[in-house]
């Protein structure tokens, strides 16, 4: 799942953000917000953002926290953009940026003060062990905050985000680019598929499993993302 999400969304780099935000509704910089505001720690603390991407995250993490960030990705072409974008910003001197798997992490055990993930976990290929990974290279009391699309479970607000995801992400991503209409395309199935397999209760129990405690999730707009935060044992 990762090669396939390389495959998607590398040559998205320079419209990713823009894009991200339309097709949100305006809500993907609001999700990235809350999913920082949950990582709990200090200046001169350093955390890992993992699927980095354009390093939304990682801007933010600085921005809120006034942390270090080291900033991984599996993509050289988002890692580009990111550098891009960086030198553009005040965060330049606070952000590193590394290329490796999510799933093959670089790093020593308990190297980092926090850990973030945006749209990460549907494209673990192995989720409980993909969490253990990430365990391993967190202190112990460290904050991981994790995010991914979600099916609301309210009956109205589901037919609505079905409508959306089946018609209305195809057709918009077509008037986009190609590129945009096969991730327009490509969500609806995979958002489905992973909350068939991974509802909330039982990603608080892998979470858990995998080595966190005090795990949490909320729901945000109507439940169309979903955002988990635990503290490593």
């Amino acid at each position: 799942m990762e090669a396939r999400a390389r495959e998607l969304f590398a040559p998205l780099g320079p419209s990713y953000d823009r894009y991200a935000r339309l097709l949100s509704f305006g809500r993907d910089p609001a999700w990235r917000r809350f999913l920082v505001s949950r990582v709990q720690v200090d200046p001169g603390d350093v955390v890992i953002d993992l699927a980095t991407g354009t390093g939304a995250v990682a801007r933010e993490l600085v921005r809120q926290k006034g942390c270090s960030v080291v900033g991984v990705d599996q993509s050289p072409e988002m890692l580009a953009e990111a550098r891009r974008r960086l030198t553009l910003a005040a965060e330049t001197g606070r952000v590193q940026l590394v290329e490796a798997s999510a799933e093959e992490l670089p790093f020593e055990d308990e190297s980092f003060d926090g850990l973030t993930a945006a749209y990460l976990l549907r494209y673990l290929s192995d989720l409980p062990a993909g969490l253990r990974g990430l365990a391993r290279v967190l202190r112990p009391g460290a904050t991981a905050s994790l995010l991914d699309f979600g099916v609301p479970p309210g009956p109205a607000p589901r037919a609505l985000w079905n409508l959306y995801v089946d018609v209305g992400l195809p057709t918009l991503g077509r008037v986009i680019s190609p590129g945009w209409h096969e991730v327009g395309r490509f969500l609806g199935g995979s958002i489905r598929q992973f909350d068939e397999r991974w509802p909330v209760a039982r990603l608080l129990d892998a979470f858990r499993e995998a080595g966190f405690e005090d795990v949490r999730a909320r729901r945000l707009s109507l439940g169309g993302c979903t955002v988990l935060w635990g503290r490593r044992a």
